[in-house]
């Protein structure tokens, strides 16, 4: 990652669009190449009337990434940004797929049923099992599932939305997770989005295979 000017933003707006998401779209578009940090992210998503955080505003922001396609970065992304803080360098979009078709009330009711109301995520053979309504202790907020096509959306955007087979529910957590692992203009894996969500000692295991398999070497 280039190495940018760490300006930090001093914005105090208040913003009143109509949603979470447009409220933190608006915030970053104002301050385009600055530093904004988690307390603006959370003053500027507050619902204008009754001042209520949203407790689901990272899921919101990841949308902003990952359905409209706009580069905002973390820690994740570059050492030069600290926890809880993020930057949007520039407004260009990323392509992304077509719209979505959903299944139908009928067909969601039994893929909840075949779940038993659980988010039906699987990772290295662990299910996320998190139930509607509970609390996400990591990605925070409560549970609210959602229909995902079983194939990625950029693949096959067509899924049958009468065949439970075809989908399964997620976790708002899992379901931005999953969009990030797909590239939604090609329908290939993203893999420097999955490294970039792995851990610290993840990302050490991927780099240390790389300089293996090039035979290079860390120069201090």
């Amino acid at each position: 990652m280039a190495t940018f000017n760490k300006i930090y933003s001093t914005d105090t707006t208040i913003y009143t669009q109509s949603s979470v998401s447009k409220r933190i779209e608006a915030l970053f578009l104002n301050n385009v190449g600055k530093i904004v940090t988690r307390a603006q992210i959370l003053k500027a998503a507050k619902d204008p009337n009754t001042g209520v955080e949203p407790e689901n505003w990272h899921q919101r922001m990841s949308e902003l990434r990952t359905d409209k396609g706009y580069t905002i970065l973390s820690s994740r992304d570059t050492t030069e940004l600290a926890t809880e803080e993020y930057l949007m360098p520039h407004t260009e979009l990323r392509a992304n797929a077509g719209r979505r078709v959903q299944p139908t009330k009928a067909c969601w009711e039994a893929v909840c049923q075949r779940a038993g109301n659980r988010c039906e995520w699987t990772e290295d053979g662990q299910r996320c099992t998190l139930h509607e309504g509970e609390n996400d202790h990591i990605g925070g907020g409560k549970v609210k599932l959602t229909p995902d096509h079983l194939k990625p959306h950029s693949i096959d955007p067509a899924s049958d939305p009468h065949a439970p087979t075809e989908w399964q529910a997620l976790c708002g957590r899992h379901q931005v997770m999953k969009k990030n692992f797909w590239d939604s203009s090609t329908g290939k894996i993203n893999l420097p989005a999955i490294v970039q969500a792995a851990s610290k000692p993840q990302k050490k295991e991927v780099l240390n295979q790389l300089l293996d398999y090039f035979g290079l070497e860390i120069k201090n």
